[in-house]
């Protein structure tokens, strides 16, 4: 997963505050929370920006399968294997007799579910990542054998 520093290193370190934010750095972590996005450094649009321009949008670019929490399931990754699915608080929660004991779910208020082999997202709303009162639970990623979910 790339990280502020990453991005802080693509970015011209002028810290001319025409983005919007006080230094570079501190662009860097909002284009990291998406709080911004890269076409807000007008510097970085110059020609002697560009290749950093162009990687900078790659890096940060909304994937297209992000959900709205910036979790992402890779596909091509994805085993089915169900560990997020069980590991989910909001899962165990909301459906314990199902997702909460190592089975299948048993209604549709869980967060995460395998469906065709493949890890699945709904009800994104209620993911603890989401929100006003949000918070960094990990539950999800820190049991997936095969790396296959991120949050960006």
């Amino acid at each position: 997963m790339t990280g502020a520093m990453e991005i802080y290193q693509l970015l011209p370190k002028t810290n001319c505050k025409e983005c919007g934010r006080s230094t570079c750095m501190a662009f860097a972590a909002a284009l990291l929370s998406r709080d911004a996005v890269v076409d807000d450094c007008p510097i970085l649009k110059e020609e002697k920006y560009r290749d950093n321009y162009e990687n900078l949008t790659k890096i940060v670019s909304p994937v297209g399968n992000a959900s709205e929490t910036g979790m992402i399931v890779h596909e091509e990754l994805c085993t089915g294997c169900g560990n997020c699915v069980v590991a989910c608080p909001v899962n165990v929660a909301e459906d314990p007799y199902g997702a909460g004991a190592g089975k299948t779910p048993t209604n549709d208020k869980v967060i995460l579910r395998v469906e065709d082999g493949i890890v699945r997202i709904s009800n994104v709303e209620d993911c603890r990542r989401f929100g006003e009162n949000k918070i960094l639970c990990s539950g999800c990623i820190v049991t997936c054998p095969t790396k296959a979910i991120e949050f960006i």
